[in-house]
C-alpha cells in the first residue's frame, strides 16, 4: 500500500466515491492522528477507547456519505472534522441515556440511599461535557439569529431564565416572549439541518 499522504486527498476521494477501499483506508491512513487529536482536546474527560470507537464511527459515517461531500464548501479534513464533532456528541447522549437509567444496588447499600441515586442533580462528567458542547453550539446559532431574537434566545437556553422571568425583565408581553422563543428555536433547527453532517 502507498505511504500515507502520497496520494492527493483529492484522488483518494474520487477513488472513494466508486467504493476503492484501498483508497479510504489511506485517508484513515492520514487523517486519524489529527482526529483523535481533535477529540482529545474537545472532549478531555473520555478516554482512548471512547476515542477510538468515536474515529471509527466517524469514519464509517464519512465513507456511507462520501458522495455528498462537497470539496467548494470545505477541505476533507475539516468534513470529518464536523462528522467527528456530531459523532462525538451523539455518543456522549448514548451513554449517559444508558446510565441515567442504571442503578447499582449491591448488599451493603440501603435502599434509600440506591434511590436518592436516582435523578441526582450533580453533573456527571458526561453531562458536563454534553452541556458544555451544547452551550458553545447554542450560543454560535444564537449568534446567527436575527436581532429581535437573539437576546430572548439567550436569555431563555443560555441563561435559563423561565418565560415568565424574561417577559418581566424585558418588559415583553409574555405570549411575545413564547412566540419568539418558538421561533428562534425554528431558526436555529433550520441552522442545525443546514449544516455539514
Amino acid at each position: 500500500m502507498a505511504k500515507p499522504g502520497s496520494r492527493p486527498t483529492s484522488e483518494l476521494i474520487r477513488l472513494a466515491i466508486i467504493g476503492d477501499g484501498a483508497a479510504f483506508t489511506e485517508l484513515w491512513d492520514t487523517h486519524i492522528g489529527s482526529l483523535r487529536t481533535y477529540i482529545k482536546s474537545r472532549m478531555k474527560n473520555l478516554d482512548d477507547f471512547y476515542v477510538d470507537d468515536i474515529c471509527s464511527r466517524s469514519f464509517e459515517k464519512a465513507f456511507r456519505q462520501i458522495r455528498s461531500y462537497d470539496p467548494s464548501k470545505s477541505q476533507f479534513s475539516t468534513w470529518l472534522t464536523n462528522i467527528a464533532h456530531n459523532t462525538a456528541l451523539d455518543t456522549v447522549l448514548q451513554e449517559n441515556r444508558s446510565h441515567k437509567h442504571l442503578v447499582s444496588i449491591d448488599q451493603s447499600a440501603s435502599a434509600g440511599a440506591a434511590a436518592s441515586s436516582i435523578g441526582s442533580d450533580e453533573d456527571t462528567p458526561l453531562e458536563s461535557i454534553i452541556r458544555d458542547e451544547d452551550q458553545v453550539q447554542t450560543e454560535r446559532y444564537i449568534e446567527g439569529l436575527p436581532e429581535l431574537y437573539r437576546r430572548i434566545a439567550r436569555m431563555r437556553l443560555v441563561d435559563g431564565l423561565q418565560y415568565n422571568e424574561i417577559a418581566e425583565e424585558t418588559g415583553i408581553p409574555l405570549n411575545t416572549v413564547r412566540t419568539r422563543i418558538r421561533r428562534a428555536k425554528e431558526q436555529i433547527d433550520k441552522m442545525k439541518s443546514e449544516e455539514i453532517i
